[in-house]
């Protein structure tokens, strides 16, 4: 199935002032849109064309060979994903069941907090940092290198934070901790991830 850009599901300058019109333009018309046209070039003669996204994210990560069309399909889901884990007036409260497992897996919401924002601030170089369902069914935080996700690990992502530098770069400079911490605090739709948690349990 090839792939293809999804429209962003608000205006470039909606996510002001914790993200600028000029990154989500960059971010999504260049930076994206690099990674729709190398995945379809790359996917092309793998057997995978008429795989969903996350089967080709998954057999291209088994796969030393497609190496390069993980990377770009993997980021591809990333940031389908991504788009739909911001929103304007993002934060604030979460859904009560979502907050009850956060309570529940983490101890408080503060405590969920301070463990995604460290683990992006200490992703070393380009990656993400999650929140997904482990094997065990527990909430966890993580973070990986890179395109890596949790569809790539078997497990499911309820929400990620890219930290590549061209997420935040022309807003923060080099101040990720800054970005991390505005992502988590003021743009997350917790609606979103409240749902892929109903989905996932």
């Amino acid at each position: 199935m090839a792939f293809e850009l999804p429209p962003l599901p608000y205006a470039y300058d909606a996510l002001a002032p914790y993200m600028s019109a000029e990154t989500l333009e960059f971010h999504h018309d260049k930076h994206h849109n690099a990674y729709v046209v190398n995945g379809n070039n790359l996917l092309k003669g793998t057997g995978l064309e008429d795989k969903s996204l996350e089967e080709v994210v998954k057999a291209a990560y088994k796969d030393e060979k497609l190496t390069g069309l993980f990377n770009n399909a993997a980021q591809h889901w990333n940031h389908i994903e991504f788009w739909q884990w911001m929103k304007p007036t993002g934060g604030g409260a979460m859904p009560g069941e979502l907050e009850k497992r956060i309570v529940s897996d983490f101890g408080s919401v503060d405590k969920f907090k301070e463990d995604f924002v460290n683990a992006g601030v200490t992703q070393f170089g380009s990656g993400w940092c999650w929140l997904a369902v482990g094997a065990d069914g527990k909430l966890k935080v993580t973070k990986t290198p890179n395109g890596v996700n949790p569809v790539a690990l078997g497990e499911t992502a309820l929400l990620g934070c890219d930290v590549w530098e061209h997420s935040y770069y022309i807003d923060y400079r080099n101040r990720r901790p800054d970005y991390v911490k505005a992502f988590v605090d003021s743009m997350v739709n917790w609606e979103r991830v409240a749902e892929l948690l109903a989905k996932a349990s």
